[in-house]
């Protein structure tokens, strides 16, 4: 089965809980097909700063229930360039490293086509809290980022309720509006602000509060999406035009951390071990998904022309339950 003899494993971009089972999946099943595993640590900056080191079963024994990367992870400048894509594949061959896999987002899977047309074998497994991968319905990091924002929510929410306050709580997401869009559903919000919907009528916020109190709410929970952001400032200018206490909270890097869910921990282990099994056979350029109920594998390129978008009928949805 081994058409390679090594490869190499790296986390690039931000971290996301299950990542770690991802790695230990990678490098236990590669072992199993009888191909050597390196470990790549800080992303592509490591890549390039040779910080490698070899990997075997107990290198990864109890991680799988750890948040974070084992491997580190960082922003690299450098191999945005075509210079520091052709130095990272010649550290490759240096290292004996003749595939890699790299779990991350979309900028990520950038890095691991460059490498693949300087003729390293590439997988890329979709790592990241946002769920912005338009190629797959799941993103390690998404369940276990959406429960803690949820959790989290839940008992900003009973202290408003105490003291009859209108809260804004600011989740992560970057520019996509997932997270927010779930919490909101989940958490019961009464405005639910999403970049891929919002249209910046504050007003209309400010009248739904009003009219609400008319009705006897004693609180007011707006969720809204770091892709939008300002929750301070907004909070500022709902209380001035309404009279009605109002206090922004930013969950921010909270929702990154934690002991991954059940389903990141075994979502990314199939992707793992499905990325190690199709490396070793000797694909490149891929992308390990999860598409409508199956784990499957696209052309990186392909997966980088896909769009996603916020679903209009669960965004209507959550509207509807709010009212």
């Amino acid at each position: 089965m081994a058409k390679i003899k090594t490869i190499g494993i790296l986390t690039s971009g931000g971290d996301a809980p299950g990542m770690n089972a991802a790695i230990r999946a990678v490098v236990r099943k590669a072992l199993t097909n009888g191909v050597a595993v390196k470990g790549i640590k800080k992303g592509y900056q490591g890549l390039l700063n040779e910080e490698i080191i070899d990997m075997n079963a107990r290198s990864v024994s109890d991680t799988i229930q750890r948040g974070g990367t084992i491997l580190g992870t960082a922003r690299c400048m450098e191999f945005m360039t075509e210079a520091g894509q052709q130095k990272g594949a010649d550290i490759c061959r240096k290292h004996g490293i003749d595939g890699i896999v790299v779990i991350g987002g979309d900028g990520s899977y950038r890095g691991a086509q460059a490498l693949s047309r300087h003729g390293i074998n590439t997988i890329g497994i979709p790592g990241t809290i946002d769920l912005d991968i338009a190629c797959t319905d799941y993103t390690i990091g998404f369940d276990t980022a959406v429960n803690t924002a949820m959790e989290a929510i839940d008992k900003v929410r009973d202290t408003s309720s105490s003291h009859e306050r209108c809260s804004i709580i600011e989740v992560m997401g970057r520019n996509a509006g997932y997270i927010a869009l779930w919490c909101g559903v989940a958490n019961g919000a009464e405005d639910v602000l999403l970049p891929e919907k919002y249209d910046y009528n504050e007003q209309a916020i400010i009248n739904n509060i009003i009219h609400n109190r008319k009705r006897g709410k004693t609180h007011h929970l707006i969720i809204n999406a770091e892709g939008i952001g300002h929750s301070t400032s907004m909070a500022r200018r709902i209380e001035a035009a309404t009279g009605i206490e109002t206090r922004a909270t930013i969950l921010g890097y909270m929702q990154r951390g934690g002991s991954p869910t059940c389903k990141d921990r075994y979502y990314a282990s199939i992707m793992g071990a499905y990325a190690a099994d199709i490396l070793c056979a000797g694909s490149t350029n891929r992308v390990v998904a999860y598409k409508g109920g199956s784990f499957v594998d696209f052309d990186i390129e392909e997966a980088l022309e896909m769009q996603k978008g916020i679903s209009e009928y669960e965004f209507e949805i959550s509207r509807a339950l709010a009212t």
